[in-house]
């Protein structure tokens, strides 16, 4: 296609009328001046994608109005009244401009855009899984930005910087960096810009798109890098010296990079007292490892070391196993399984009815489990504990099913030396995990004041060490 301007605004615009051939929401207006009616506009947009007021009031009515006016930046800045006028000199841009609700106007020797967006949009409402009794009730939106104002208004400083990028070859999705300028490390930013240059595919319709094609350690279960929906944890992040990529079209964005430890802290963390802040993520760090370990040290002990129970329950969970068919392995598997099923299936149901299924489910199965002989009563404790503590840790969601797994195979084939050995195994697996190229795990002990525990905030006065190189946000004037 041709993409280079001419003198002729007719031609131009014929040019981008064939672009959109066979577009139907596409509109091309000749508008005339009525002063000088050889004076000659021609206004292009898609009907659906703007605000028609904004186009009648401040596009149509001044071309209207003009008088020979026909440069276009004098036309730009006497003439046009609309927000962010830009000139351009380019189809592609035009057309890209076009397709995100812009208007473009024609005239002698180049083109005017202008931001006209007035499509539907949702309402910012707080995202279901990062709900808070404490702290902001607000979240992004599918709006780009819509989003960057919730920002801006949080970090009302001109050292918050917001790069735009745009990402696929149909989609032409446009991506923002957002980041401190006096915070981040230019070596995250450099790496960032390398990984998002070496995309090349038809279309970006989510940040998780961005996060698999960018990420470090592509095949491990944990994440990569952090998401949220909430503004301001991304502006938390944002005073770390950590980067937040936001994509139009996603209420989602990525945070990165991703220590290890953010899989335990919640938003509601810094809304309450460290007190029950620590206490929160202590209980977390707990449910990782009861949801993760339970159900192979069960497996482990009972199949291979039944030794080390008291005596008496060693014999009452062995005339359970004789009225049972199946060994204690399979007999886990095969209640985790039905457990993920019927979590699954909740989660795709009506919020009411999905909870409904999934407790009524639960304890029907398990109980006719149970009466039916096909498992055993010790094990229904084990899976309901497995299974609720998973859900305290819902960052760790995918790492816990794999992880779970893989420790049940190596308890069930070796008993605790094959629990031990998977255990060593996961444990090297996270110590070599990445994200942006720096460790996950480890630091100064300064960065242990908000990790397992939350220090109180008069005690955290450094930035982690592996995010900023202006280490320092708070100076204490007095002690009490």
């Amino acid at each position: 296609m041709e993409n280079v301007f001419t003198d002729s605004a007719e031609r131009n615009a014929g040019e981008i009328q064939r672009r959109f051939e066979r577009d139907e929401t596409f509109i091309l207006r000749t508008v005339r001046s009525r002063i000088q009616p050889d004076t000659v506009f021609f206004v292009a947009y898609c009907g659906g994608m703007i605000d028609n007021e904004i186009v009648s009031r401040f596009i149509i009515a001044p071309l209207e109005a003009s008088g020979g006016i026909t440069e276009p930046l004098e036309v730009m800045e006497s003439v046009l009244s609309a927000h962010f006028p830009k000139l351009s000199s380019s189809f592609d841009e035009i057309e890209d401009g076009i397709a995100v609700g812009d208007t473009a106007v024609f005239t002698q020797g180049g083109a005017i855009l202008l931001s006209t967006q007035g499509y539907a949009v949702r309402a910012s409402a707080e995202p279901d899984g990062e709900k808070v009794l404490s702290g902001p009730h607000e979240g992004f939106t599918e709006t780009l930005f819509a989003n960057l104002a919730m920002l801006h208004r949080r970090l009302r400083s001109a050292n918050l910087k917001i790069e735009f990028k745009s990402v696929g070859r149909q989609t032409h999705t446009r991506l923002a960096v957002c980041y401190m300028d006096n915070l981040v490390k230019k070596t995250f930013l450099e790496e960032l810009q390398k990984r998002l240059d070496a995309i090349d595919i038809d279309g970006i319709l989510d940040t998780n798109t961005i996060n698999e094609l960018i990420r470090d350690n592509r095949r491990s279960p944990f994440h990569a890098f952090g998401t949220t929906e909430r503004p301001d944890t991304a502006v938390a992040k944002m005073m770390e010296g950590r980067i937040v990529l936001l994509a139009d079209g996603s209420p989602v964005a990525l945070t990165l990079p991703y220590l290890f430890v953010e899989n335990f802290q919640s938003s509601e963390d810094y809304y309450v007292s460290f007190l029950h802040a620590s206490f929160a993520r202590l209980l977390r760090v707990a449910a990782f490892l009861i949801t993760t370990l339970t159900p192979a040290l069960y497996v482990g002990i009972v199949s291979f070391h039944y030794e080390i129970l008291p005596g008496a329950m060693m014999l009452n969970m062995a005339s359970e196993f004789r009225n049972t068919p199946f060994p204690a392995a399979f007999e886990t598997f095969l209640m985790l399984v039905v457990f993920d099923v019927l979590r699954e299936t909740g989660m795709r149901m009506s919020t009411n009815g999905g909870q409904a299924l999934s407790i009524v489910g639960a304890l029907i199965i398990g109980q006719a489990a149970v009466t039916a002989r096909i498992v055993t009563p010790q094990m229904i404790i084990v899976v309901a504990v497995t299974g609720i503590t998973g859900l305290i840790v819902p960052k760790l969601d995918e790492a816990c099913l794999y992880i779970r797994f893989f420790m049940l195979f190596c308890a069930s084939v070796l008993g605790l030396f094959g629990f031990t050995a998977g255990a060593a195994v996961a444990v090297i697996h996270m110590q070599r995990l990445r994200s942006l190229g720096i460790s996950q795990i480890g630091g100064t002990r300064s960065d242990l004041k908000d990790t397992l525990i939350r220090a109180p905030f008069w005690k955290m006065t450094y930035r982690p060490s592996k995010l900023s190189n202006n280490r320092r946000r708070m100076r204490i004037t007095h002690d009490s």
